[in-house]
């Protein structure tokens, strides 16, 4: 039995922990929008 999280559920909780920790530190903002976009890519080359 495996527990899967589809990637729509997947999409709005990386983008609330990217935000809380741009809203923590905001020097990290380029390092986070850098890995959500990267993410984000993967996600829809895996769904294709």
């Amino acid at each position: 039995m495996t527990i899967t999280i589809a990637d729509a559920s997947l999409v709005p909780i990386v983008s609330l922990v990217a935000g809380i920790a741009i809203l923590l530190v905001p020097r990290l903002l380029n390092y986070i929008v850098a890995a959500y976009l990267i993410l984000i890519g993967v996600l829809g080359l895996v769904n294709f």
